[in-house]
Order: C-alpha cells, then structure tokens, then sequence
C-alpha cells in the first residue's frame, strides 16, 4: 500500500468521528477529523511528514512552520526528513498570543529573515482562520508565504479564504475522502 492510502486508512481508523461538534470556527459539524490522534504517533508523522516532504522538497522555499498545535509535529518531522535528505529547511511555529515574559515572540523556532519563502502546514483547514493569522504574522516580518498545506480541507472555505492573500492550499486529503460511502 503507498504511504497516501496508509495515512487515509489511519486517518479514519483513528481520527474520524461522526459526532456533532463545535469547530475553533465557531460552526456546528456533524464530523470532526481530530488528526493529532495520528499526527502525534510515530506512524502517522512518519507518513504525514514523507507526503509533505514530497509536496516541498523542490519548491525555493528556506522554512517550514505554522500555528501551534496543528504544526508541531508536522513541521518536526518534514525537518527531520529534509536534514536527512540533505535539504537546508528551518522550522518555525507560531504562537496564538506572545509569551508574556522573554521576548515575548509570536515565531518560535529558528530565525527567519526579511525575505525568506516558506511554507505554512497545519492539521486541518475549515475556514482558513489559523493560517491566515500565519500569514499576516509572517507579512509583518516580510516573510512570503509560498504555500500553505494541510493534511485535511474541510471544504469550507480555506481554500478562497487563502487565495485571497494569493497563498495556494494544498490538501492531502479533502472531506469526500472521508465521507464517501
């Protein structure tokens, strides 16, 4: 089985639930695809990580990083595999709020310049909302933000939301892989 349909398999083994949920959106859905269940173990972000590292590893890009909780593991485990494929790649996560004591940072991670082009993951895309927060914390420093990558699109508007700022999403997997019947 390729490494796409090993992720889909484990993504609905261990992160779908047909349950009706509030989304960090604010809106009601009657699934949530709580992909930390698999992101978070060693086979999910070993499989996550090989797709994302394909999807970036001939793009210009100097960074990986995106909004904490849902890139931490993602954009641990693409810098791991650019280190071992001889691929110069920083990581970088983003705070929802500055620290309150040090330097009260909202990047975290190695430094990134004025200039630099990056690429942004998160777990999943609803609205666009988390990314979005990215890319303008990101616009502030003059960081360009080439791409943006999700391992779900809910189909809910991420994807127009991001075009918007002239971002592109690319999705591993969208909400009909997981609710075919």
């Amino acid at each position: 089985m390729n490494k796409k349909k090993e992720l889909l398999t484990l993504l609905k083994k261990k992160a779908f639930l047909r349950k009706r949920v509030k989304l960090s959106s604010g809106r009601i859905s009657n699934f949530y695809i709580d992909v930390r269940k698999v992101s978070l173990s060693p086979e999910g972000v070993y499989l996550i990580s090989h797709l994302i590292f394909n999807l970036l590893k001939r793009k210009r890009i100097t960074a990986i990083g995106g909004p904490t909780l849902g890139a931490d593991p993602i954009v641990s485990g693409v810098c791991y595999l650019a280190y071992k494929n001889k691929k110069k790649l920083k990581g970088f996560l983003i705070r929802k709020l500055p620290k309150k004591h040090g330097r009260q940072k909202l990047i975290e991670g190695q430094a990134l310049a004025s200039g630099e082009r990056v690429a942004i993951v998160d777990d999943v895309a609803t609205s666009g909302s988390s990314l979005i927060k990215a890319i303008e914390v990101l616009k502030k420093e003059r960081i360009e933000v080439v791409t943006a990558i999700s391992v779900v699109d809910r189909e809910e508007g991420a994807r127009e939301a991001l075009a918007r700022y002239k971002c592109p999403l690319i999705s591993l997997f969208a909400k009909s892989d997981f609710l075919k019947t």
